[in-house]
């Protein structure tokens, strides 16, 4: 049986992807899957950069809106999601069109998953008690100790992932970088063209990200932060949800823990970061670069797909070459 064709449109955050995979649509039957942890989140629409109504209703979205923000959602449920979703386009004669920057449920999809321990909040709560006191540079340290594999591509203050990293370390009794190698390769029915959408100079990046933060508050980023506050009452900034770069850095605002500018520098700093890590993942994957400054990337972006959905050979003068 001949596999399905899938299409992956990857980058890091404020490259493009949801204009290019728009695009895409408007030239091939596709049907959109969001790969990105935070758009599943209802209520989080402007810090999000969620695709508008509008750009939702030209194309069939999928696994946007579909939990609240004081629940999570994991790789592993995306994985699942995701092949439930890939057959259900292809049996409706369309082409699944996975577009986002969660690099780790790229990983998911294409290599599989380990089986890492679950989470332990008790144990959370210790380590949360600790980053208060020491500071998350210090449980850096220690994670450096225990796993200095896994330390070596975190940042510092990176807490969410040093606390998942300890965690592991401190119910598995072994380092997380080991626990990744006994995952399995998943088997699959579909084969897929990975485009990877990324700057030739990484200074055009930080100048799109500095202007949509900017444009996300005149948008009324604060009082959608504010909002979600009050309709989740149990919402704190510990969550997953919370913990989405910009919502952090609003919430630290909201409660008096920095002033309006610094909350701005915070936040462009924090999505830079992500960048910086987005752009790391990629490298790891086997993917096709493109040049998200390039005016005619969409061009070449049509030209593969059509290339790969007719099974001819890929035009390699078609890609990026560069570094990114």
């Amino acid at each position: 049986m001949k596999p399905i064709d899938v299409l992956l449109l990857m980058g890091p955050t404020a490259s493009g992807k949801t204009a290019l995979a728009l695009e895409l649509a408007r030239h091939f039957p596709i049907e959109i899957v969001s790969v990105d942890s935070a758009l599943v989140y209802r209520g989080m629409d402007i810090g999000t950069a969620k695709p508008s109504a509008a750009e939702q209703a030209a194309c069939p979205h999928h696994l946007i809106d579909i939990i609240d923000p004081l629940d999570s959602y994991s790789a592993a449920q995306f994985r699942a999601d995701a092949e439930r979703l890939i057959d259900e386009i292809h049996a409706r004669g369309n082409i699944p069109l996975l577009a986002g920057g969660t690099m780790l449920y790229y990983k998911a999809l294409l290599e599989g998953l380990s089986e890492l321990p679950q989470a332990d909040p008790a144990l959370r709560a210790q380590l949360d008690q600790e980053a208060a006191l020491q500071g998350w540079p210090a449980l850096h340290a220690r994670l450096a100790r225990l796993d200095p594999v896994t330390a070596a591509r975190l940042q510092p203050n990176d807490a969410q992932r040093i606390q998942r990293a300890l965690e592991v370390c401190l119910i598995a009794g072994r380092p997380m970088s080991e626990l990744f190698q006994d995952k399995a390769v998943p088997e699959r029915r579909w084969r897929s063209l990975n485009l990877a959408l990324a700057p030739a100079e990484r200074r055009w990046l930080h100048e799109r990200i500095a202007l949509r933060f900017r444009q996300m508050l005149d948008a009324g980023f604060l009082d959608e932060v504010t909002a979600l506050r009050r309709q989740y009452p149990a919402l704190t900034p510990g969550l997953p949800s919370m913990r989405c770069v910009g919502y952090r850095q609003a919430w630290e605002y909201l409660d008096g823990g920095c002033g309006y500018d610094e909350m701005i520098e915070r936040g462009i700093a924090a999505t830079r970061q992500l960048c910086k890590r987005q752009l790391t993942w990629m490298r790891s994957l086997d993917v096709l670069p493109l040049n998200a400054q390039e005016p005619d990337a969409g061009r070449r972006a049509r030209a593969l797909c059509e290339a790969f959905l007719t099974d001819q050979t890929l035009p390699a003068g078609l890609l990026y070459d560069g570094q990114y």
